[in-house]
């Protein structure tokens, strides 16, 4: 991999964790809902919200637990 194949990929993965930051804050705001307890239902980490703020990369596998999460609680 050259330097730019990294950036990109750096790009992506930041991008695919911002959007779910969005999607999270979204939800905690129309569901008046702390991050904990977000945290604590949709994967099983208080802190998961917090984490992800600060930089956090969740694994893929999380990130498609959270999105199933969303879409459920969206219906």
């Amino acid at each position: 991999m050259g330097v730019n194949t990294i950036g990109a990929e750096s790009r992506i993965i930041g991008d695919r964790n911002l959007k779910l930051l969005r999607d999270i804050e979204r939800h905690l705001r129309h569901h008046s809902t702390k991050p904990t307890r977000f945290g604590r239902d949709a994967v099983s980490d208080p802190r998961f919200v917090f984490d992800l703020r600060n930089g956090r990369e969740p694994r893929t596998a999380t990130i498609e637990r959270v999105r199933a999460f969303l879409e459920e609680a969206a219906q």
